[in-house]
């Protein structure tokens, strides 16, 4: 019982501390409250079904999201903080948003194997303190890196789908090309074709160079850099070529859209043998587990 009580009274005090803490009145942080003033818009909306890389639910407000404001203003640019940018930004979400889905998730592991040992106490089963301290430890830094595990797999997947439509998309500029479109023409109207959310970050990408008065270009080229895809990267020099010295470069992006394909196609083929390499395994255990059924039977009769 005074495992429970301590239990109880914790989680109490929890709540009365953070209740306290939002209802008096705090000097504000002006350099913090400036940063957030002049820092660009971000997109929290959801999006319509297959125009983005579908957004996880990192992207929410309440608890999390201060908690994660909190976190990005004390360790946002620190080295160790090892904020995954590109990822982030191939995903729409904010930092903050990131920060505070893992600093709830380890909340949520600090407490949960304390209410399961109140639980257990309640029913009159008592555990050395060590017991639950080990365990919201372990679980509190597992949950911690649960968003990074996850942020990279769907970054990966995004950046998967981009190179695809940065593929589709070079064809495009292309044919612009043949028909005898001007090189920041041909990027603009090969961009209005699509209605994916490649073709929409592309898009709103050479929206900005045209009011900044900065080459076409130069924009796909720093998204490429901001994102972490190579491949867009490879269409902003080809198309530097033709806006600044004049070169034909329908040929250069066709056999370049050529050897995108090729090469994302030996990638899809490396992807399916390993899956089909990784597959051998529970298959032979299969099999394993069938003949013991088998043989089970007669083993037992000599027995």
């Amino acid at each position: 019982m005074l495992q429970a009580a301590v239990a109880c009274g914790a989680v109490a005090g929890m709540g009365v501390f953070i209740a306290v803490r939002q209802l008096a009145p705090t000097t504000p942080d002006l350099t913090a409250a400036v940063r957030r003033m002049t820092a660009p818009p971000s997109r929290v909306d959801e999006p319509e079904p297959g125009s983005a890389p579908s957004r996880s639910a990192l992207t929410t407000v309440g608890l999390d999201a201060r908690l994660g404001r909190f976190l990005h203003e004390r360790i946002g640019d620190h080295p160790a903080a090892r904020i995954p940018r590109r990822d982030l930004a191939v995903l729409q979400l904010t930092p903050q948003a990131w920060l505070g889905q893992k600093a709830v998730l380890a909340l949520v592991g600090l407490a949960f194997p304390s209410l399961m040992v109140a639980g257990l106490a309640l029913v009159g089963a008592h555990l050395p303190v060590v017991i639950p301290v080990a365990a919201s430890l372990a679980l509190a830094l597992a949950l911690w890196f649960v968003p990074d595990v996850e942020v990279r797999t769907r970054a990966a997947t995004a950046r998967g789908e981009f190179a695809r439509a940065v593929t589709a998309y070079i064809d495009l500029t292309a044919l612009e090309r043949a028909g005898g479109t001007g090189t920041t023409q041909s990027l603009e109207n090969a961009a209005q074709v699509g209605g994916s959310w490649v073709f929409q970050r592309i898009r709103e990408s050479l929206h900005r160079s045209r009011f900044s008065g900065s080459a076409p270009w130069q924009s796909l080229s720093d998204l490429s850099e901001e994102l972490g895809v190579p491949e867009l990267a490879d269409l902003a020099d080809i198309m530097r070529l033709s806006g600044e010295e004049g070169v034909a470069v329908y040929d250069n992006l066709r056999a370049r859209s050529r050897g995108m394909r090729t090469a994302l196609l030996a990638r899809e083929h490396a992807r399916a043998n390993a899956d089909s390499e990784r597959m051998v395994v529970p298959v032979a255990l299969l099999g394993l587990l069938f003949l013991c059924l088998l043989a089970f039977p007669a083993l037992m009769r000599v027995l």
